[in-house]
C-alpha cells in the first residue's frame, strides 16, 4: 500500500464527509425527508437529474417535489390522472415530461409491490457478488419491462450492458447504502452490502483518480469504473467508496 496516498485519501475523506457537504449538493433532496420511501424516491430523481451545476440541479428537483406536494410516496401510489398533467412540461436538460411521466408510472406500479427501491436492485443479486453489476443490469430491465415504456427514457437509466459507467445510479446506491457516523449517506438499505458498491465516476472523480495514479483506463466506462474501485479497495475493501468523498471534494476544489 502507498501510505502517502492512503493518508492523503483517508485526510480528505474526513474532510469532505461532514454534514456541511449536504448544503451544495443534489443529496440535499432526499436529506428534506424522513420517511424511508419518500428518501428513496427523492433521492432516485435526484441522481438520475444530477448532471450540469449542482445549483441548477436542487432548483429542479425541488421544482419536481413540489409538484408532487412534497409528499413524494403519498403521490407515487396515490396521485390521478388529472394530477399528471403539471408534469408534462417539465423540463431538466434532455430529460422532460415523457421521461418523468413514465418514471412516475413505473414507481407506482412498483411500490404497489414493494416496500422499498432496493428489491429492485437485489432481485438481480447475490451475496456472493464482487460488486453491484448484476443489479445494475437487472434494474434497468425491470425498469423498461412495462408496456408503453419510451424509447426516448432509455438514456436516463444506465446499464453496464451498454458498458456505461453508471455514474448516477451508482451515485444513488452510494447514498442509500454507506453507513458511518457523518449524517450524509443515509445507510438505510442492507442487502447491498458497501463492499459491492462501485465508485461514481464523474469528471472531478475520474480527473483526480488519474492525477494520483488510481485510474489508467482512458474510455470513461464500466470497465473504469470497477478498475477504481478495485483500487479503491486495497485502501478500504469493506468500504471503497467512501474515497469518492475524497475524489470528488478535490476535483471541485481544485
Amino acid at each position: 500500500m502507498n501510505r502517502k496516498l492512503f493518508e492523503l485519501l483517508e485526510e480528505k475523506f474526513d474532510q469532505f464527509n461532514r454534514p456541511n457537504f449536504i448544503e451544495n449538493d443534489p443529496i440535499q433532496i432526499p436529506h428534506r425527508f424522513l420517511k424511508k420511501q419518500d428518501i428513496e424516491i427523492a433521492g432516485f430523481f435526484a441522481a438520475v437529474l444530477a448532471w450540469g451545476q449542482r445549483k441548477t440541479i436542487i432548483n429542479k428537483c425541488t421544482e419536481l417535489l413540489q409538484l408532487m406536494d412534497n409528499d413524494p410516496h403519498q403521490f407515487i401510489l396515490h396521485h390521478s390522472e388529472k394530477d399528471l398533467i403539471a408534469f408534462e412540461n417539465f423540463k431538466h436538460r434532455t430529460f422532460n415530461g415523457t421521461d418523468v411521466l413514465y418514471f412516475i408510472h413505473f414507481l407506482n406500479w412498483f411500490y404497489s409491490k414493494h416496500e422499498s427501491l432496493e428489491t429492485g436492485f437485489t432481485e438481480g443479486m447475490t451475496d456472493n457478488d464482487d460488486s453491484v453489476e448484476k443489479g445494475l443490469v437487472h434494474f434497468h430491465d425491470l425498469f423498461f419491462s412495462l408496456e408503453f415504456a419510451p424509447d426516448r427514457t432509455r438514456k436516463h437509466i444506465a446499464t453496464p450492458v451498454r458498458k456505461s459507467a453508471c455514474k448516477r445510479l451508482n451515485m444513488y446506491l452510494r447514498w442509500m447504502v454507506r453507513k458511518d457516523d457523518s449524517g450524509v449517506d443515509f445507510g438505510l438499505w442492507n442487502a447491498i452490502k458497501p463492499h459491492q458498491l462501485v465508485c461514481p465516476l464523474d469528471v472531478h472523480v475520474e480527473r483526480v483518480a488519474k492525477q494520483l495514479g488510481l485510474l489508467k483506463r482512458k474510455p470513461t466506462d464500466w470497465r473504469a469504473a470497477t478498475e477504481l474501485t478495485n483500487t479503491l479497495k486495497h485502501f478500504d475493501p469493506h468500504d471503497p467508496v467512501k474515497y469518492d468523498f475524497a475524489l470528488f471534494g478535490m476535483g471541485v476544489t481544485s
